[in-house]
C-alpha cells in the first residue's frame, strides 16, 4: 500500500488553514494537520473555527474544493495550567470537518495526575469519535517510547495511541529495534523530519520552563532538516512500524525565507519519497 503524508501546520506556522489546504493539495500529500486547538502563545497567529463561524465555513469549503481530507487536529496538552475543557468544542468542530485524530503531549512529571487528566481528554475525544494520539518528547513530562506505553496501558481506553516524532524519538534514544519490539497496536500516525544528531543538540535536564535557550528547542521549533539530510535513522525506525500516515512535520525558516511556504512544503513531500525510494521503503 503506498505510504500516505499529511502536511503537518508546524511545517509551515502562521499560514491560514485555507491556504495550508490549498498548499498540502498542489504539493501532493493526501491529508492536512491543522493546528485548531488554541495554544496561548504570545504573538501566534489563532485559527478557531469553533469560535468563528465564518472560519469554520471557510475551511469546509476549502477541504472540499480541494478534495482534501482532515486527518488531525492539535495540540492538546497536559499541562496543570491549561483548562483542557477548552479542548472539547474544538474536537467538536474537528469532528463536523472530517477529522479522525487529535494529537496531544504532556507537560508534567506529576504522573498520577497527568494519567488521570489524559483519560478525561481520551473520553472527551471519544465522544466525537476522534483518537487521541499522545507523543512523547525527550524535554517534556512523557519523555521517551516506553513512558509514553505505560501511559497508553494504564488508560486502559481504546482510543488512546503513541505517536512518535522521528525528531523526538532519535533524540530520546529509540531505535528501530525497540520500535519493532513494540506491539503495533500502539501506532496510529507519525510525525516525520530530520534534524541533527543528539550530541549536537543536548537538552539541559532542568526545569520544563527554563529551557527556551536550548537548541534541542530551537531545532524542533524553528530548524529541522528535511529527511535524509539529518543524523536521524529514519529508516529503521519507519520500516519496524506499520504502514501508517506519515503527517511530515518539518519547521525550517531559512528553508521557508528562501522557498516561500509552499515551495517549503512540496520540498519536504519529495525529499521525504526520494528517501523513503533510496531506502526501500514501500
Amino acid at each position: 500500500m503506498a505510504r500516505k503524508f499529511s502536511l503537518a501546520y508546524l511545517t509551515i506556522p502562521g499560514t491560514n488553514p485555507m491556504d495550508q489546504i490549498k498548499i498540502a493539495k498542489e504539493a501532493g500529500y493526501d491529508y492536512v494537520s491543522l493546528r485548531t486547538i488554541p495554544m496561548h502563545l504570545p504573538g501566534e497567529p489563532s485559527f478557531l473555527p469553533q469560535d468563528d463561524p465564518k472560519l469554520f465555513a471557510d475551511i469546509k469549503a476549502a477541504l472540499k474544493e480541494y478534495d482534501m481530507p482532515l486527518m488531525d487536529i492539535e495540540l492538546a496538552r497536559i499541562r496543570k495550567d491549561l483548562d483542557i475543557n477548552e479542548y472539547k468544542p474544538a474536537f467538536e468542530a474537528a469532528a463536523k470537518l472530517g477529522a479522525t485524530d487529535v494529537l496531544g503531549s504532556v507537560w508534567t512529571r506529576d504522573r498520577k495526575w497527568y494519567t488521570e487528566t489524559a483519560g478525561k481528554v481520551a473520553d472527551m475525544a471519544k465522544e466525537f469519535g476522534l483518537m487521541f494520539n499522545i507523543e512523547f518528547l525527550p524535554w517534556a513530562g512523557v519523555r521517551n517510547l516506553q513512558e509514553d506505553i505505560s501511559l497508553i496501558d494504564d488508560l486502559y481506553r481504546d482510543n488512546v495511541f503513541v505517536m512518535v516524532d522521528t525528531l523526538h524519538a532519535g533524540r530520546a534514544g529509540v531505535t528501530g529495534s525497540e520500535l519493532a519490539r513494540t506491539p503495533r497496536k500502539y501506532f496510529r500516525f507519525i510525525h516525520l523530519c530530520d534534524g541533527p544528531a543528539p550530541e549536537n543538540a543536548e537538552c539541559k535536564d532542568t526545569v520544563l520552563d527554563n529551557i527556551k535557550d536550548d537548541l534541542m528547542l530551537y531545532t524542533a521549533r524553528e530548524a529541522r532538516f528535511y529527511v535524509g539530510e539529518g543524523d536521524v535513522k529514519i529508516a529503521d525506525m519507519i520500516k519496524a512500524m506499520p504502514n501508517i500516515p506519515l503527517s511530515i512535520e518539518l519547521p525550517n525558516l531559512k528553508e521557508i525565507q528562501a522557498r516561500g511556504v509552499a515551495g517549503h512544503a512540496k520540498q519536504c513531500l519529495e525529499t521525504a519519497k526520494k528517501y523513503f525510494a533510496e531506502n526501500g521503503i514501500d
